[in-house]
């Protein structure tokens, strides 16, 4: 076989393997990956996205400039946020004094710096590499392959999401969320709202995540696995929560948070690496 046979043989292979590792199309791999924590993970191939919302998009925010991003490797996005029981698997009860017991819960209260400390511990188990997703991957997941405002479409209703679940500052979805069985003022269990086409839950709404960036500018020109800038002082914050306003849910939405605040709308999901 002459050497350039063989390089347009695997210059089709790789084509192949681009095709095949469209997103949610991984035929012969793993579609979801369990942890003995009982943390699940959906796999998530590698795609190019729009970034951030066009300037038509109601409640828009300044930041949200439109640019090309590439995400050029597979990885486990976790299906829920990190429960108060897996928190607890790895960290222990001392840490939580002002959450109560309740296993599938959103763990909040917990800053950015904790969130570091878990990830060190459950790598430490030699179940995978685990980290918080960047802010791209956050984007990307929560998109879904969408160009939509929402996953769903344009508006946000009380039953896509949990949103406006406070008492003393919007109220708008508690009549809703009682007649669902869930709790006011406070975030709902895991799986409590549909899940988003790729399979992910509480992307938009619940409790606010953790993102590995630094808060900064994007940049305006195509990006392959972008991290955030290298120095600032906050942390990325994405998806929205209970506490507040539906447009805050919106997969464009950027937050940020001093990292060492403990929030109580905030809590995390994480990326396990695929091997």
């Amino acid at each position: 076989m002459s050497k350039m046979t063989a390089s347009r043989m695997f210059s089709g292979f790789i084509a192949v393997l681009w095709v095949a590792f469209s997103p949610l199309s991984v035929s012969g791999l793993e579609k979801t990956y369990t942890n003995s924590l009982g943390m699940t993970f959906v796999l998530l191939s590698p795609g190019t996205f729009t970034m951030g919302s066009p300037p038509s998009e109601p409640f828009r925010g300044n930041s949200e400039i439109q640019h090309q991003v590439t995400i050029s490797k597979l990885f486990y996005m976790q299906a829920t946020e990190v429960t108060v029981k897996q928190w607890q698997s790895i960290m222990g009860k001392r840490m939580l004094t002002f959450q109560k017991n309740l296993d599938n819960m959103p763990v909040t209260r917990v800053s950015w710096y904790d969130c570091m400390k878990f990830i060190q511990k459950l790598n430490r188990l030699g179940q995978g590499t685990y980290r918080l997703p960047t802010e791209a991957e956050w984007e990307y997941a929560a998109r879904a392959g969408t160009s939509t405002a929402y996953s769903w479409g344009d508006t946000i209703d009380c039953d896509k999401a949990m949103y406006a679940n406070n008492s003393l500052k919007d109220n708008k979805c508690q009549r809703y969320i009682k007649s669902k069985g869930l709790q006011i003022d406070q975030p709902a269990p895991g799986k409590s709202y549909a899940p988003n086409p790729w399979g992910l839950y509480d992307m938009p709404g619940n409790v606010w995540e953790w993102c590995r960036d630094r808060y900064g500018a994007y940049k305006k020109s195509p990006v392959t696995d972008p991290t955030g800038p290298e120095s600032g002082s906050m942390r990325i914050r994405r998806g929205g929560s209970w506490f507040k306003y539906g447009h805050y849910c919106r997969s464009a939405n950027r937050n940020y948070g001093n990292p060492a605040t403990r929030y109580r709308t905030t809590g995390f999901r994480l990326v396990r690496e695929f091997p």
